[in-house]
């Protein structure tokens, strides 16, 4: 049994790394399109799917594949990662001062078993100058980020607290994921 990860984010390659976890990136470029008529937790959970099934004929069946999609949700508006430095500086003046929330579809494939969830964050950000997004946004970290900002990054400066997984905000909620893996036979801890 291999894991495959079917994801390019260094994020969540690193997580997988924190675990202990021996894993191969295997990630295919699927289209990450969301339905604006669905609700954003039910598509975040679907985008996360389809990754992992473009991955899956690519492994054996008893490989266990992980995957992950990760949006920020203000005012029913769902935000991706930006394509402009304007678009960065939109997304950071809406989340300025307001409460949002970060939602991950996470998905693990087993041969025919799948667990497919989605984990949401609510987040508070402290207000911000447009001074202060413009110098942010000039550091480059926010261009490749849904929401237009990293937790663990510059950005942690922004936030006043949050209610739940904090790695959920980095992109992959690691506790889920666990207890997931310990379901479909992998050791954490040695055990």
């Amino acid at each position: 049994m291999e894991i495959y990860l079917a994801s390019k984010s260094p994020r969540r390659k690193e997580l997988l790394e924190r675990m202990g976890l021996e894993f191969t990136v295997r990630a295919v470029n699927t289209n990450e399109t969301m339905d604006p008529f669905r609700h954003p937790s039910d598509e975040v959970a679907r985008v996360s799917l389809e990754k992992a099934k473009a991955v899956q004929p690519h492994c054996m069946p008893d490989d266990i594949i992980i995957s992950a999609d990760t949006i920020v949700v203000c005012d029913s508006l769902v935000m991706g990662k930006p394509h402009s430095e304007s678009e960065a500086f939109s997304m950071l003046r809406r989340l300025s001062g307001r409460d949002h929330q970060v939602m991950s579809g996470l998905t693990v494939l087993h041969g025919d078993d799948c667990e497919n969830l989605t984990v949401t964050t609510t987040l508070r950000m402290r207000t911000l100058s447009d001074e202060e997004i413009r110098a942010y946004i000039a550091t480059g970290e926010p261009m490749d980020k849904a929401g237009a900002y990293a937790i663990q990054g510059l950005a942690a400066m922004f936030v006043i607290g949050l209610d739940g997984d904090y790695y959920n905000v980095m992109g992959l909620p690691v506790c889920p994921l666990a207890m997931i893996l310990r379901k479909f036979g992998v050791k954490l801890l040695g055990c």
